[in-house]
């Protein structure tokens, strides 16, 4: 019921199939994010018009607000949401070290008080792999030590360490409470360190035999290229025959990269946080709605894009929607951000499979970096 096949490659980029209960993936494949239970401001049927074949669902807010009790009277993250297709749900850990100042790390778990009320809370790995059951993703992510991008050698290998050996508490809880519609996925740690990484790879594949892997702690600061190197390092040591997750990465740009050095699916909440202030991707770079530019443009914000903001409405239309502070606006743009990342993965499978995958790589980097944001 969890399997990965790979159907093409090109050089490291791989074009596959992952298969799961509810649902097939065409990879590589970027996963729009639902932190509250909805990608946010969007309709599901519009989420699932942009083409988007798997959403994320956020522990953290979801353990928060509604809990993830009332979730699993309800039916389960799918059936609250209305969202048939998979759920990916990550394990809480990126939020929890995000709270700076607001939390206790030890090694049974971290203490931290809500951003909501401040009261505090606890989350370890055997509640973070219980959060995620009640909740019924079809993919759960086991509960990782984060640590900034510029953390020192020791920091990193003190998280990556904390990482393995809660990897196994988590795997231990999700053998007794799992069904056979989720499975568990680890996460890699090491900060930007490749023997580290490395180290988290062995130390994760001597655990168990995985249905996938995701690589988390980068794009958190350290600088693109060394994120670039990481991935050079670390993914072509990760089994062939497992889908590669990189967590948190999802500009356009370094969706190519990612896809050019290996990795099969990406998320990220920027699609619709840029969305929301008025800044689109286009095939031609960035461009900002709001630009006094584009108030008599009778052109569509990108004239490549097939999503259906581009196919009706035009440029001066939603600068009009931005300025008059219609919310209209930012739905659009964001419906039109998401699509445009997910047609990405869509056009890197397709050149993959045809063999045309370098050229289309270096054609489609030269003409998105031509000019800057207009």
């Amino acid at each position: 019921m969890f399997e990965f096949r790979l159907e093409a490659t090109a050089g490291a980029a791989r074009a596959g199939e992952l298969r799961l209960p509810r649902g097939t993936i065409q990879t590589p494949a970027f996963m729009p994010v639902g932190t509250h239970g909805t990608v946010r401001g969007l309709h599901p049927d519009e989420v699932d018009r942009t083409g988007a074949q798997i959403i994320l669902g956020n522990t953290y807010h979801l353990h928060l607000r509604p809990g993830e009790e009332v979730i699993r009277q309800m039916g389960g993250l799918h059936r609250f949401t209305t969202w048939s297709k998979p759920i990916l749900t990550d394990s809480g850990g990126f939020q929890v070290f995000s709270l700076e100042g607001l939390r206790t790390i030890e090694e049974e778990g971290v203490e931290f008080a809500s951003h909501i009320d401040g009261s505090l809370r606890t989350i370890t790995p055997e509640s973070a792999i219980e959060i995620q059951c009640a909740l019924g993703a079809d993919i759960a992510m086991a509960f990782d030590h984060v640590v900034p991008g510029q953390a020192s050698f020791a920091l990193a290998e003190e998280g990556m360490e904390r990482t393995l050996r809660w990897l196994e508490r988590c795997r231990n809880r999700h053998h007794d409470l799992s069904d056979d519609k989720q499975t568990l996925w680890p996460i890699l740690q090491g900060g930007t360190f490749p023997d580290l990484r490395l180290r988290s790879l062995e130390g994760t594949l001597a655990q168990n035999t995985w249905t996938g892997v995701a690589i988390g702690g980068l794009s958190v600061g350290e600088a693109k290229e060394t994120m670039h190197g990481v991935l050079d390092q670390i993914v072509p040591q990760i089994p062939a025959t497992l889908p590669r997750y990189l967590m948190g990465v999802g500009f356009p740009d370094d969706l190519i990269e990612g896809i050019a050095r290996g990795v099969d699916l990406f998320d990220c909440v920027a699609a619709t946080r840029n969305g929301r202030h008025g800044s689109a991707w286009t095939h031609s770079g960035k461009v900002n709605v709001r630009n006094a530019t584009n108030r008599t443009s009778d052109a569509p914000l990108d004239p490549k894009c097939d999503c259906e903001t581009c196919t009706r409405f035009s440029l001066a239309y939603l600068r009009h929607l931005f300025v008059v502070e219609e919310m209209l606006g930012l739905r659009l743009v964001s419906i039109h951000n998401v699509r445009f990342l997910v047609r990405l993965g869509e056009l890197a499978r397709n050149a993959i499979l045809d063999g045309t995958f370098d050229r289309w790589r270096e054609d489609w980097l030269r003409h998105y970096h031509h000019r800057g944001e207009v």
